[in-house]
Parts: C-alpha cells; sequence; structure tokens
C-alpha cells in the first residue's frame, strides 16, 4: 500500500443537508450561512442563536447537580473544625487546573488544605492505594478527588476504612458499581437532573467552588476570612485551560465558561499564565481556544507526561512573576523534550502496524512507549489509519494502556467488555486508559479484537469531513469571514466551520516544505491564496479545475491582513480535465 497515493488518502465528504425555507424564514436577521452553521451544531431558535453567539453569564444553578448539598456541607464542616482537607487530581490539564481552583477557594474560606496530584508513572491514574495511605500518614481527614474517583470502588473503600471521608467529583463515564463516599458530583450518574452533563473535570471543581462561596456570601463559616473571598470570574481562567484542553464539547454551559475564561486569559492577570505567554511568545490579547490547545495546554501536559504535574500545579498558582518565569521555563523545555520523544514513538508506531497488517483495532505494546505519551501516540494512530488504537507500556508485572477512537466505536464500553481481565479502566467514548496484569496480556488482546472486529463488522473506516454548507467560492469573502468569527471559540462539537466549494480553477500551486502546497484558486473573477496542509502527494498531479473543501481565516504579513483558505480536502471536479 502505497499511503502517498492521493486516492487512498481520500476522505469520505458529508454535507449537511440545507435548512428548510420555513427555518430560514425564522431568522429573518441573520444571513442563511450562518443559520445554517447554527442548524449543524444543534442551535434551533433565534433566542438560542442570540445566547449562543453572546453568552453573558455562566448558566446552571450548581446545587441542582447531585451530591453538591452534601459535598458542600462536608467541606463547611472541615473548615470550621480546621480539619486537613487533600485536593487529589489528575495529572493533565483538566486535572491540575480543577485542584489549583479548589485549593485557591478553600483557602480563601479558610481552610486547612494541600493538593496532591499523583505521579503518572509511579501512581497511574485515579485514585490509588498508595496514595490513600500517604495521605492518611499527612492527617488527611477529607479528600475532595477532581477529575477522577468515579471508578475507584476499593480505594474509596479503603479511605473509608481508614477514617478519611471522600468527595468525588468526576465527569467521566460511571462505572456499574459507585463508590462509597460521602458525595459523588457528576452529571453522568444515574437520577442526575442537572441540564448539562458535558462539563470538564475543572467546569465541575468551578461549580463546587461557585456552591461554597454562594453560601459562604450567605453564612460564613469562619467571619474572619469572608471579607477576602475571590470572586466566580476570577477562576474562569482556569476553567477555560481545562475545557479545552480535555476537548469536551464547546456547546452549552461549557462554550459559556470558554468564552468568558477567553476574557480573562487575555488579561493574563493570573502570573503563571503571564508567565507561559511570554515564554511561548504569544501576546496577551491573542489567546483563542487554539492557544490553549495547541501551545498553553501542551505545556501544561507536559510536566505530568515525563514526570510530575506538580511543576504545572505551581506555575498556575504563582503568586510573582520572579516565581512563575522559571516554572513556564521548565515547562517550555519539557514540552519539547514531549514532542521530540512522541515523533520518535509514533514512527516506531506506524512501522509496527504496517508490518502487523491494520485490522478493526490497532494495537502496539512495548516497553518504550512511555505511559505519559502513549496516548498521544495512540490518538496520531488512529486519526492516520482511521481505527481505534491502542498504545501499551509494558512493565514487569503490570501495564498501563492509552486508548483513542473513532466515532463508530465507544472504547470505555469495549474496555467494559473486558473488565475481569483489567485491574482498573476508565474514560470516555473517544478515550480511555487501563491498568492490567501481564498474564492477562493475550487474553485481553484477544478479547478486544473480537469486540472491534464484531462491532465494527459492515461499517466503512474511510475519515470523514463533515462540512457544513456549499457556498460559490465568490462568497468566501472577508463578510464571510467576519461573520465566522462570531461563532468562536471553536473546538469539540463546535469546530471551525468546514465550507466546499465546486469548480475552482488552479492557478498555481507549489510544494512547501515536505507535505504542504501553496495554491492560488480562482472563481474566474476573483484570486485567493490557500494552503493545503498534508496534501503535498497532489504536487505535480493537480488537474485544472478542482473541489476544494477548507475553512476561511486571516492572517497578517508586514502589517497587512490577508483572507485565506486553509484547505483540508481536494478532488478533480468531475466532467472537467
Amino acid at each position: 500500500m502505497d499511503r502517498r497515493d492521493p486516492a487512498l488518502r481520500s476522505k469520505r465528504w458529508v454535507i449537511a443537508p440545507p435548512v428548510s425555507r420555513t427555518h430560514l424564514a425564522q431568522f429573518a436577521s441573520f444571513p442563511p450561512l450562518l443559520v445554517q452553521i447554527l442548524y449543524n451544531r444543534g442551535i434551533r431558535t433565534p433566542a438560542e442563536a442570540e445566547e449562543f453567539l453572546r453568552p453573558t453569564e455562566v448558566p446552571g444553578n450548581p446545587f441542582q447537580l447531585l451530591g453538591m448539598q452534601e459535598a458542600v456541607t462536608r467541606l463547611r464542616q472541615a473548615i470550621r473544625q480546621q480539619e486537613p482537607i487533600a485536593i487529589y487530581g489528575d495529572y493533565d490539564v483538566d486535572g491540575v487546573t480543577a485542584t489549583a481552583l479548589l485549593v485557591q477557594t478553600l483557602q480563601a474560606l479558610g481552610a486547612r488544605v494541600r493538593p496532591y496530584i499523583p505521579h503518572r508513572v509511579e501512581e497511574g491514574y485515579g485514585l490509588n492505594m498508595t496514595a490513600m495511605q500517604r495521605l492518611t500518614q499527612l492527617g488527611a481527614r477529607l479528600v475532595v478527588t477532581v477529575d477522577c474517583g468515579v471508578r475507584s470502588v476499593e480505594e474509596v473503600a479503603y479511605a473509608r476504612q481508614s477514617d478519611i471521608d471522600i468527595i468525588i467529583t468526576d465527569h467521566h463515564a460511571v462505572g456499574p458499581t459507585l463508590p462509597a463516599a460521602c458525595a459523588i458530583i457528576n452529571p453522568k450518574q444515574p437520577g442526575r437532573k442537572y441540564p448539562f452533563d458535558e462539563l470538564a473535570g475543572v467546569g465541575l471543581a468551578f461549580k463546587l467552588a461557585q456552591a461554597l462561596l454562594r453560601v459562604e456570601g450567605q453564612v460564613p463559616a469562619r467571619r474572619a476570612v469572608a471579607a477576602s473571598l475571590p470572586s466566580e470570574e476570577g477562576m474562569l481562567d482556569l476553567v477555560a485551560l481545562g475545557t479545552v484542553a480535555d476537548v469536551v464539547p464547546l456547546l452549552g454551559e461549557n462554550r459559556s465558561l470558554v468564552w468568558q475564561g477567553l476574557r480573562r486569559l487575555n488579561e493574563a492577570g493570573r502570573p503563571g499564565v503571564r508567565a507561559m505567554l511570554e515564554e511561548a511568545s504569544v501576546s496577551p490579547g491573542a489567546v483563542t481556544a487554539y492557544t490553549i490547545g495547541y501551545i498553553l495546554g501542551p505545556r501544561l501536559n507536559a510536566a505530568g507526561r515525563l514526570d510530575n504535574a506538580i511543576s504545572s500545579y505551581k506555575l498556575l498558582t504563582a503568586a510573582t512573576p520572579e516565581e512563575a518565569r522559571p516554572l513556564a521555563q521548565e515547562l517550555g523545555e519539557r514540552n519539547r523534550q514531549r514532542q521530540q520523544l512522541t515523533q520518535t514513538l509514533l514512527e516506531k508506531a506506524r512501522a509496527e502496524v504496517l508490518a502487523e497488517g491494520v485490522g478493526p483495532i490497532l494495537i502496539v505494546a512495548g516497553r518504550e512507549y512511555l505511559a505519559g505519551v502513549a496516548g498521544l501516540v495512540a490518538a496520531r494512530l488512529a486519526e492516520e489509519f482511521y481505527r481505534p488504537a491502542v498504545v501499551v507500556e509494558i512493565g514487569e508485572t503490570e501495564s498501563k494502556g492509552s486508548a483513542r477512537s473513532i466515532p463508530e466505536f465507544h472504547i470505555t464500553q469495549a474496555l467494559d467488555g473486558c473488565a475481569d481481565l483489567l485491574l482498573k479502566h476508565g474514560g470516555h467514548a473517544a478515550a480511555a486508559g487501563f491498568t492490567m496484569r501481564n498474564e492477562h496480556w493475550d487474553a485481553f488482546t484477544a478479547h478486544l479484537r473480537e469486540i472491534a472486529a464484531s462491532k465494527l463488522a459492515g461499517v466503512e473506516l474511510t475519515p470523514h469531513l463533515e462540512i457544513d454548507a456549499e457556498i460559490p467560492l465568490a462568497q468566501a469573502d472577508w463578510a464571510t469571514a467576519a461573520m465566522i468569527e462570531q461563532l468562536e471559540p471553536f473546538g469539540h462539537k463546535n469546530p471551525v466551520p468546514m465550507l466546499v466549494s465546486r469548480n475552482v480553477a488552479v492557478r498555481q500551486h507549489r510544494l512547501v516544505g515536505k507535505d504542504h502546497l501553496q495554491l492560488t484558486l480562482s472563481d474566474g473573477k476573483v484570486v485567493w491564496d490557500a494552503i493545503a496542509f498534508g496534501l503535498g502527494e497532489w504536487a505535480g498531479q493537480l488537474p485544472p479545475h478542482l473541489d476544494v473543501v477548507y475553512s476561511l481565516a486571516t492572517d497578517e504579513w508586514d502589517g497587512a491582513k490577508r483572507l485565506k483558505l486553509f484547505v483540508k480536502d481536494l478532488r478533480p471536479t468531475e466532467g472537467r480535465g
């Protein structure tokens, strides 16, 4: 198989059906293209559209979340009695931002509180017995989990036997049995009443902080600190960082949180944020969801992937620029090391997949696939081959795996089917992690392959592009670009709008770098600059007329703004030579 052949890299184009005239009539003041894009994202009424385009407040009463009242009551008891509290977070951006948010809130409320972030290699994901023993020795009487814990039945039982109360805040899929915690805050648990169930871990931590602050404002737990309470708005920079980095849907309440959080990030009032922006050469005011996803998020993740995420926590909670700058430099260097290691392991994994043959699910394993980057390698494999992918670090007696999937295959449900062979596992439809004993490896891989073969039988495993609308190229103008900007922040479930234009003339093209195309396209009257990343295999093979799928963007060169097409895929126009 020559994967450089454009015919073998083609994607399936899925163009959204045009909205009806009746629907358009409800939006007399909206451009039809905007109505179409909003409809594709589930925005169906003018009121919903207005709220989506101009979110003004964070919706949702925190006390509608199951377990919130119990959690607030227990925490306020701990604050009044000065019981030692530990905030137990995951080591990714979502967990670290949630930990920082809750620690700072509880400190302001007068609590005796400390962070605890497990070591990825030594302890692994989620609650673990070693950590519970350590926290017992440290004297903790109450542990609040953030971004983990909802499947930690045995660990919670052990903690309770050790006279430690557990409050769980976790957004991951629940298992068949809930832990015996004194409170569980998870919008996915049975009996839920909260109107939005896609909050990230940091979103749930924010709701808990919100509830604590609102009760404190009415009935102070400790009067001496009531005047120094933080504002809810002041936490939203952390919420935006964790929400975008965790790739949860940027719709509903998440959109409101991120929309407002980006304003706080662009003010760069937090010393750690300002230091990260300086290290990454990003100007305050230029931070977008893209900046979080591809620049800030990877830096905050890097420490936990290669060592211990406590450096990221310290950066986010740094009190001064002098404290923050060396931490930001350290994370920047860690991220560069992580990038190099990921690329090396990806090349190795890709070679193994091609040597073994591409089946319904890709599984690679070895001692060199460090748990900290296994998920990144799995994600790249899943994207390239359009198959669920599992990458496993083989240990002495136990192994740790990370899995990434495609929309057609719920990876956590697949792992549920192998639960008897795993020590622990958890995740979402598209991403999961697990730990297993090595003696179960053969049985596990065989069973997982059987599940994948059964679930994906008859499914066309071809990557697809979801396209918002077909428009004439002439409509790809500054007015359309300005309209699309209103839809930001972009992310999961609210992607950058994809458009398709037919019968586009190719004026010029040239190869840029190893695998990119620089294009000059025209509708016969106006000329557009375009770039097609990763489509260099078309160089020297382009027909004179194309159908192109693209997004619209602007860039700046020598102080002048230019409109540009970012081409995602292309095909020869049918009937044109």
